[in-house]
């Protein structure tokens, strides 16, 4: 008796890996994460150098980039509370959105206070590199529910693009920046540039 031949299952498409929704998210999302880690653990030296202060205390300022490897120690908090004022989002989305907007709080308030007035400085430095942490965390957990695990290849590398994006705008362009007009409007700058990432969370889905 005749049998129907089994159909060759389908090769994955590279290019629809890559131009899904969910990817190019994924590219702004990664853009939101490699901002302030750079604008605090990097690019900040050199306002701070500027300012005067000696190098123990930059040292001691820009270590704040160390909140990200301990990051593990609140990630579970992020799977079993959900922020009350942010249920409608989603348990995802709502983290992703609170984490951004504390990050543009802080880098507006480091724009606001400067280096003059140095410990309440120092605590928005710490503010930023937290939340941004917390924002790692979220993306993370975002990107394993948002796409099956033949999509995740593609989604981690939109990921790593828009994150090497934000180390050359927090980076290069921070410090060409840096040549024309004050530090603090740098920072400014570069709070308003999380308004992207902010718009792409309240336009993304929430994960099933």
């Amino acid at each position: 008796m005749p049998t129907d031949p089994v159909a060759a299952p389908r090769k994955p498409s590279v290019w629809r890996a890559f131009t899904q929704p969910s990817a190019w998210t994924m590219a702004f999302l990664g853009f939101s994460s490699g901002l302030p880690f750079l604008l605090v653990a990097g690019t900040l030296a050199y306002w701070l150098k500027e300012n005067g202060i000696v190098l123990k205390e930059i040292t001691m300022i820009a270590s704040a980039g160390m909140t990200y490897a301990f990051k593990f120690v609140w990630a579970p908090l992020l799977d079993h509370w959900q922020l009350p004022l942010f249920r409608r989002l989603g348990l995802r989305r709502g983290w992703l959105l609170f984490s951004q907007l504390c990050v543009t709080a802080g880098l507006v308030a480091m724009a606001a206070l400067s280096p003059a007035n140095l410990p309440l400085f120092v605590t928005a430095t710490l503010f930023v590199a937290f939340f941004g942490a917390t924002q790692d965390i979220a993306v993370d957990a975002y990107r394993i529910e948002i796409a099956p695990v033949e999509a995740q290849g593609a989604l981690v590398a939109t990921y790593a693009l828009g994150y090497r994006v934000a180390l050359i705008v927090a980076g290069a362009v921070a410090l060409i920046m840096a040549d024309h007009v004050a530090w603090p409007v740098v920072y400014l700058a570069m709070a308003a540039t999380m308004a992207i990432p902010i718009v792409t969370t309240m336009m993304a889905r929430e994960p099933d």
